[in-house]
């Protein structure tokens, strides 16, 4: 789900060069803001990033695919608990990246495009960690 690309986006130039950001670094802030909204159990990043997760490591980057041309767009495929609003969760998700990755880079953000891709139970968050815990190599 995630992209790469091999371009990154300028912010600007002074006298001493250009200041230029990786589309890795957005899909890092835009993961870190998407979990802490209310309602979000996790994302969700196709097969890779789901083997990853299995094995216990978790990267922000996970389910957030940036798109760097003129304009800055991001989709956000994320993992909403049982018993929340959807389009609230949704709605706060963008708000929330929309912010954060315009405070912390000076880009300005075209769109978020927000895909819920399931629906957790509150204890399937805990129960499928402790398996994870427990399958994992030591």
């Amino acid at each position: 789900m995630e992209m790469e690309q091999n371009h990154y986006s300028e912010t600007g130039s002074t006298h001493l060069g250009r200041v230029e950001i990786a589309p890795e670094v957005i899909q890092i802030i835009s993961g870190l803001a998407s979990i802490q909204v209310e309602g979000v159990a996790g994302m969700s990043g196709g097969v890779v990033s789901d083997i990853t997760q299995f094995l216990g490591r978790k990267t922000p980057k996970q389910g957030i695919k940036v798109e760097l041309d003129d304009e800055v767009r991001i989709q956000v495929s994320l993992i909403v608990t049982y018993g929340y609003h959807i389009p609230d969760v949704a709605r706060n998700v963008q708000e929330r990246v929309k912010s954060a990755v315009e405070s912390m880079t000076g880009l300005d953000v075209s769109g978020i495009t927000v895909q819920v891709v399931d629906v957790r139970f509150a204890g399937d968050e805990q129960e499928s960690s402790e398996e994870s815990e427990s399958q994992r190599v030591k």
